[in-house]
């Protein structure tokens, strides 16, 4: 008789919990690579600040702001109606899926009511924009974009 080592059904009986062990682990890699990003990285402070966000768009209608896009290819024209003076604008761009993705981009005044940004890379899908004069702003304004 052959030793066990030798025999076709001992290495058949490991290869079938071997096997669900190898898949197990690229499971666990395939899920940490992959893993969904959280929309808000600090969730609780986000909440907190919900009033002064909500206070901050009331503000925007209040002063009767609407902003209109344009795209061509990395350059983004923004059209504003209701605005006086506005020194310095800023957009933040946030991806829908992916955090690592959003950034902010400073607006270039044009001429009156008429912006201009330039993009950092092609965009392609849906955005989240938000428009404001900074950090001190008390106004805001915010939608989607298609790219």
């Amino acid at each position: 008789m052959l030793p066990w080592y030798k025999q076709f059904w001992p290495w058949f009986l490991i290869l079938l919990p071997g096997t669900a062990v190898i898949a197990t682990l690229y499971t666990v890699v395939i899920a940490n690579q992959y893993a969904d990003d959280l929309v808000v990285d600090d969730y609780y402070k986000e909440g907190l600040a919900i009033n002064r966000q909500l206070e901050r768009q009331n503000q925007a209608k209040a002063l009767k702001l609407k902003a209109q896009f344009s795209n061509q290819q990395r350059q983004l024209d923004i059209q504003i109606e209701g605005l006086l003076e506005a020194p310095q604008l800023r957009l933040l761009l946030s991806h829908a899926m992916e955090s690592d993705q959003d950034f902010v981009v400073p607006v270039k005044r044009l001429s009156q009511g008429h912006y201009r940004v330039l993009l950092p890379k092609l965009l392609r899908g849906r955005w989240h924009w938000t428009l404001d004069e900074g950090v001190s702003s008390n106004w805001r304004l915010d939608g989607d974009y298609l790219f």
